[in-house]
């Protein structure tokens, strides 16, 4: 691809933005796990909202910095760099769960580390917000782009 295109995908760009929703998702990841084990009854706890906000953040964040890094396509690279910090995610929740495997199984059983419904509503998430995040990161560059008004009739 010509990288002068308008419409040309910039992976560094996606990776970048991957990278900063990931920099989000890990700690919380880690987090939620300290928690989990500490805390009776973590499921029903108040803990699951907050953590639950802060990886909609991450996916957003994520869309954002790739829209920022590429005003021209946002949705693209929002929807990708959402995408992607899931993506990333995945191999870090497998050694996590190789680290602490409680009897559970990775993708089947009662209390599954990574199961099937959850990655796939986390995908579809992930893209969505990737999105939104993108086009504020798009409109932001831009008016910081734009020349400044010099005066009040300019």
């Amino acid at each position: 691809m010509d990288p002068t295109r308008a419409d040309a995908t910039d992976w560094r760009v996606i990776l970048r933005g991957a990278t900063a929703g990931l920099s989000v998702i890990v700690p919380v990841t880690i987090l939620r796990a300290i928690l989990d084990r500490d805390v009776t009854d973590f499921n029903n706890s108040g803990w699951v909202y907050p953590l639950f906000i802060l990886i909609l953040a991450a996916y957003v964040l994520a869309g954002w910095v790739a829209g920022r890094g590429a005003p021209g396509t946002p949705l693209t690279h929002g929807a990708l760099a959402g995408l992607g910090s899931v993506v990333l995610w995945i191999p870090i929740r497998i050694v996590i769960w190789v680290v602490r495997e409680q009897g559970q199984g990775l993708v089947s059983g009662n209390r599954a580390a990574l199961p099937p419904g959850q990655v796939f509503g986390a995908l579809v998430i992930s893209v969505g917000l990737g999105m939104l995040g993108g086009i504020v990161g798009a409109r932001g560059r831009r008016r910081a782009d734009e020349p400044a008004a010099s005066g009040p009739g300019a």
